[in-house]
């Protein structure tokens, strides 16, 4: 469940960072999501590396910055 809303904090972050260095480019936003984005990326890494349960490629998927996150969410949650 932490790894979920890790994601989603990651992939929301990041797409609200590049929307407002596309258009406007405040800084206050760019000042808050940039932390916010990054400790939400460690989380992913930190927590996905600590499951061993799941496959080491699956862990590694995690290390990738800005998606990595929904790419462990999409393997764990495939069927099969």
């Amino acid at each position: 469940m932490t790894v979920r809303i890790a994601a989603w904090v990651e992939l929301i972050t990041l797409s609200v960072m590049l929307i407002n260095m596309l258009t406007v480019h405040i800084d206050v936003i760019a000042s808050t999501c940039g932390p916010v984005h990054g400790c939400a990326y460690l989380i992913i890494v930190i927590l996905t590396l600590n499951l061993t349960k799941w496959p080491l490629g699956i862990r590694l998927l995690a290390l990738i910055p800005g998606i990595g996150g929904m790419l462990v969410l999409r393997r764990i949650n495939r069927p099969g």
